[in-house]
């Protein structure tokens, strides 16, 4: 019980989980676009099933440390390009968040989604399906993140669940305030495109810095944040 008292253990804790929170609002936004297609009852059962999944996976991927490390050992070389298992992961999640970007946008610019709720409907299974196979890209990241930032198995595993903690209590309240506003729809979707693009350039080997992409989702939703009042102040206006 020595690391009770351990200034450097609760340091390292500290600021992986606010990391790992900071990493998961990816994984939030994602959350929120693919649930919102499920009949009301049965978005926030996908969405607690998806973050217990994506807790349960990151878990899993922190206790083979050294299986992990290796992904980002050299597969096989395109010129002097080398590629690894983490930059095929990454560049596959970067695509599919590019085209279910860009799909779900085409659907909300056609008007696809007013014309019939059966047509743009998703099934369960689906959306848990995508929310797997994106919790996966997410949790890589996540996951060397951490080994990045500690050796220490507890810290990392506690520093996770907590982050989990936060987006499950975040994940209501996001989902229902995209609902509520289309728009906001819009900017998260957006969104989707401009991590894709950082995930596919993080496999190319052309590093974005996360705190650039960070700051401008927060610039972006404090702009929306400023339209909504706007919009709010006019419609009390008699």
């Amino acid at each position: 019980m020595e690391w009770l008292s351990d200034p450097n253990i609760w340091a390292s804790l500290a600021t992986l989980t606010a990391l790992e929170i900071v990493l998961g609002i990816d994984n939030l936004v994602f959350l929120s676009i693919v649930t919102e297609k499920l009949p009301p009852e049965r978005q926030p059962a996908a969405r607690r099933i998806g973050l217990g999944l994506a807790l349960a996976m990151r878990i899993a991927l922190l206790s083979v440390v050294v299986w992990i490390a290796g992904l980002v050992a050299p597969v096989f070389s395109i010129g002097e390009h080398t590629v690894s298992w983490r930059d095929m992961i990454l560049l596959g999640g970067g695509l599919f968040l590019i085209g279910k970007g860009t799909f779900e946008i085409h659907a909300a610019v056609e008007g696809e989604e007013e014309e019939g709720a059966a047509k743009v409907s998703t099934s369960f299974a689906f959306a848990i399906a995508q929310i797997v196979a994106l919790d996966l890209v997410f949790s890589l990241d996540s996951v060397i993140t951490a080994i990045g930032m500690t050796q220490n198995l507890p810290v990392m595993v506690t520093a996770v669940a907590l982050a989990m903690a936060v987006m499950l209590f975040a994940a209501e309240p996001v989902s229902r305030f995209i609902r509520t506003h289309p728009t906001t729809k819009m900017l998260a979707l957006s969104f989707l495109l401009l991590i894709g693009t950082a995930l596919i350039a993080d496999g190319l080997h052309f590093h974005i810095e996360r705190g650039y992409i960070y700051a401008a989702i927060v610039f972006s939703v404090l702009v929306e944040v400023l339209n909504l009042a706007a919009r709010s102040t006019r419609r009390k206006k008699p």
